[in-house]
């Protein structure tokens, strides 16, 4: 009898653990915040909250997303590398934070790959090539990069800020054409579009759904995306691909990551519902109207995509040999 009840009985190890074991399987039984790493209004807000919303409705419990820009994505990825991985502060990644702006931020204060949990890919958006077609006469790719070479110093073109995926794209035409451009970085869209719009600029490189209204009413002309397929918001716009520049290939793919080190069971939950969510008809309308496409990718391979960009992409970026605080 003594001897079953000394085996019945449960270790002091396995008692201290109990605690810990019924918070994770309950995950999550307080609000959880999703970071947006840029302003308000923007793609990558959109689709925090649409991803929000339906995560909340599915999993009776609160999701809310929480703004804070700044330094192209580094200050607000910072912060959720730097967040208890218990699966309560997770954040909207994109192409920004992850693979684009390190390089140029040295003092980031985080890894792409090391300091965050990667759950899940939640789909792309081109970026495009725009002019003013008050400012610029051309009226195809091979024309503008014509025009481009013509003028007597390198012509201006505006992006959304150092370092964002526009910014590499007018690396990527100037490496891949040999038309030399002066860069004039923005803080934001908006404020890029607006001077644009004004005939400040003559050239705009953003991503395809924060101008498609522009493009739509004529104020501006696009030439190009930067995806291998025409994209359903625009198919009328040929791809860079299909006419004659394969490497000028950059979108500004969504995700949600996490902190490095998440417990297992909240990302596999995590992804589950998330995938889940992505799947129900008006969800997908939602992002598809914020022209984000493609299927979502699990953990590995998303964390591969991530590994696969830093090196390609990243590299890139390095090579400017250009470094902001």
């Amino acid at each position: 009898m003594k001897r079953r009840l000394f085996l019945a009985a449960p270790t002091a190890a396995a008692l201290l653990s109990r605690p810990a074991i019924a918070q994770q399987q309950a995950w999550p039984t307080k609000p959880v915040r999703i970071m947006v790493v840029f302003p308000p209004g923007g793609a990558s807000d959109i689709v925090a909250r649409v991803l929000a919303e339906a995560l909340s409705a599915r999993m009776g419990a609160r999701f809310v997303v929480d703004n804070r820009a700044g330094a192209a994505g580094t200050i607000g990825a910072a912060h959720v590398a730097q967040q208890p991985a218990d699966g309560y502060t997770l954040m909207l990644s994109n192409t920004a934070p992850m693979i684009t702006s390190p390089p140029l931020y040295q003092k980031a204060g985080y890894e792409p790959l090391r300091s965050f949990t990667h759950i899940a890919w939640l789909g792309t958006t081109p970026a495009v090539i725009t002019a003013n077609p008050a400012v610029v006469p051309a009226t195809d790719l091979a024309g503008l990069i014509a025009w481009i070479k013509a003028q007597p110093r390198p012509p201006a073109y505006g992006t959304s800020g150092n370092g964002s995926v526009p910014h590499v794209l007018g690396v990527m035409i100037e490496r891949e054409t040999g038309a030399k451009m002066a860069h004039v970085p923005y803080r934001g869209s908006a404020p890029m579009q607006a001077e644009l719009l004004g005939g400040n600029l003559g050239l705009g490189f953003d991503v395809l759904p924060d101008t498609m209204e522009n493009i739509r009413a004529g104020r501006l002309r696009a030439f190009a995306v930067t995806s291998r397929a025409r994209q359903p918001m625009a198919p009328e716009v040929p791809t860079t691909a299909e006419l004659g520049f394969p490497e000028i290939n950059i979108d500004n793919w969504v995700g949600l990551s996490g902190p490095a080190n998440l417990p297992a069971p909240v990302v596999e939950r995590l992804h589950a519902e998330t995938f889940a969510a992505l799947a129900a008809p008006e969800v997908r309308r939602r992002l598809e109207e914020r022209g984000i496409t493609g299927e979502p990718l699990g953990q590995q391979a998303f964390t591969a995509l991530v590994e696969r960009q830093v090196r390609e992409i990243g590299g890139l970026v390095a090579g400017l040999g250009m470094t902001l605080d």
